[in-house]
């Protein structure tokens, strides 16, 4: 593994103890076993589940359709190929807006169903009943603030978030009672580099950026992003760290050819 030599579990506790040693922690998406275990092995800290399987995996728009059967199934694949990294869930939307029973109840099925480790929730002062529910269930949450895709229609664009003094001051309000209330880590999406560095640097618990600059105490991407598998998204946070969609197209060309040309199978690949 990539500059990882400590192989144990990665725990929501070993979060908290990264931030406090000043070690950065790596978070990636993935969606089905065969990915996770990739990216378990190349030395993740932590692999969410994210509602973003709603556009990646079933081309949807947004992560607005995506259910709770949905999640579940993902999360289990995941789950089964997932050795050192600690398995975040997102909770999707509609299982928690609603209040508190169904939060909790929603909460406990995608747990027990799973086998994850814990669970992700957007929003902040409006949802705090639920997650300290959640939480007093015995099952960690991380929270999420900043862009917060589930609410996409009540904003209507996924442009930056809270740089406006009145709209930052409650996110920060918001990180600090999510981060008192139990939260074991929060996310921080497309704010101000500024912000994000103010967030950490005032709440005990590990804060993880995706658009928020380099002051938190780790970063998440969606996985297909990254590895360049996705085409024509290219916010300015994203770094592509290979061309895999040039690499897949050329390969199955490539199978395409040779089975045209019955040039595959070969005699030695013949039974």
């Amino acid at each position: 593994m990539y500059l990882v030599t400590d192989k144990r579990k990665v725990t929501t506790h070993r979060f908290m103890e990264m931030k406090q040693r000043g070690e950065k922690i790596s978070m990636l998406t993935s969606y089905d076993y065969t990915m996770a275990g990739i990216v378990d092995k190349a030395g993740v800290d932590c692999i969410l589940i994210g509602d973003s399987a709603s556009n990646v995996m079933a081309g949807n728009s947004t992560t607005l359709p995506i259910t709770v059967e949905q999640m579940i199934y993902h999360a289990r694949s995941v789950v089964k190929a997932v050795s050192r990294a600690l398995v975040v869930c997102d909770m999707p939307f509609g299982s928690y807006q609603a209040g508190c029973e169904d939060g909790v109840h929603n909460a406990i099925r995608i747990m027990k169903e799973s086998g994850c480790d814990a669970l992700k929730l957007e929003g902040g002062i409006e949802i705090i009943g639920t997650v300290k529910r959640i939480l007093d269930a015995g099952i960690p949450v991380m929270g999420h603030l900043g862009l917060t895709p589930q609410s996409i229609n009540k904003f209507g664009t996924y442009s930056v978030r809270a740089k406006e003094k009145a709209e930052a001051d409650k996110l920060l309000a918001d990180a600090r009672l999510l981060a008192e209330t139990g939260c074991f880590g929060i996310v921080l999406e497309k704010v101000p580099a500024a912000l994000a560095t103010q967030v950490t640097a005032e709440v005990a618990v590990p804060t993880i950026g995706i658009g928020a600059g380099n002051g938190t105490d780790g970063q998440v991407l969606v996985v297909t992003d990254m590895l360049g598998m996705t085409q024509g998204f290219s916010p300015r946070f994203l770094r592509r760290y290979a061309d895999l969609y040039t690499t897949m197209t050329d390969a199955i060309g490539h199978y395409v050819e040779d089975v045209k040309n019955v040039d595959f199978p070969a005699a030695s690949e013949s039974y």
